[in-house]
């Protein structure tokens, strides 16, 4: 049996593992422990491993639901962070995290439900916008890596079946698939935002997806550098800013332990 944690941050929920080597859980434990209704159910796996640099807590290691192995997941970092102080591996509350997007700074304050944790996305890289056509539409977006790749277009609402198309449409064009963000500014400070994720699809938020949209505001000038801004998924709510110093990408979000459960191995 493997003994794992259930973490959530704004719903975007995860299987968090302590694991010695990245070999430990395969892809195809991935996919059976995240379906809903048959498995444990989550949008990921998150491994926790020993980190190759004594700079940092640990390494995190992420799996999607389909098995896929993105570089990054801000969501899942804070379950990360929130993990690493609850179990004791860690009494910081500012420390380095290492991720197949490099190391990321993480601050820490617990609370009475779980932490509220700020994480250093690192800074952004604009790439070239492109137009897509779908459906008989032309939209263009705005592409951004946070250490993983997303695809930024700013618009009305759309339906869910919508996202989900275009979504799909979008990411096959890419040879490693991409995000693709859905916003809506909707104050001068304030984004409503839907997220669908590649080897996941649209869910209740992605940490990333917040930080890279802010980012193509910020360059579109719909946002201030170095202002906070409030983004509102589904799951609810992040505060995200760039740093004008450093250009780095701030974000603030809860994070909170579910429960401790076990699986089958095969």
């Amino acid at each position: 049996m493997q003994r794992f944690e259930k973490y959530e941050g704004l719903g975007n929920d995860f299987i968090v593992i302590d694991a010695s080597e990245a070999a430990r859980i395969s892809p195809a434990d991935a996919r059976r422990w995240c379906r809903r209704r048959f498995g444990v159910g989550a949008d990921g796996v998150l491994l926790v491993l020993p980190p190759l640099d004594a700079s940092a807590v640990a390494r995190m290691l992420v799996l999607n639901a389909d098995g896929s192995r993105p570089e990054m997941c801000g969501n899942g970092l804070r379950c990360v962070a929130l993990h690493l102080h609850r179990t004791g591996k860690t009494q910081a509350e500012d420390f380095l995290v290492e991720t197949d997007a490099g190391p990321k700074r993480c601050l820490l304050r617990p609370r009475s439900d779980g932490a509220l944790v700020q994480l250093s996305l690192g800074a952004p890289r604009h790439r070239a916008e492109f137009e897509h056509e779908h459906a008989g539409l032309t939209r263009s977006f705005s592409r951004v890596s946070m250490g993983n790749p997303h695809a930024v277009w700013f618009g009305e609402a759309l339906s869910e079946a919508e996202m989900d198309a275009w979504g799909a449409a979008v990411s096959a064009r890419f040879a490693e698939g991409t995000n693709v963000e859905y916003a809506r500014l909707v104050a001068p400070h304030r984004l409503e935002l839907v997220v669908w994720e590649r080897g996941v699809g649209r869910t209740l938020a992605c940490g990333t997806g917040a930080g890279a949209t802010v980012a193509a505001a910020v360059r579109a000038g719909l946002v201030g550098d170095g202002q906070r801004v409030e983004v509102t998924l589904p799951g609810g709510r992040l505060d995200v800013w760039t740093d004008p110093a450093s250009g780095e990408v701030w974000l603030e979000g809860p994070a909170r332990h579910v429960y401790t459960g076990s699986v089958a191995l095969p």
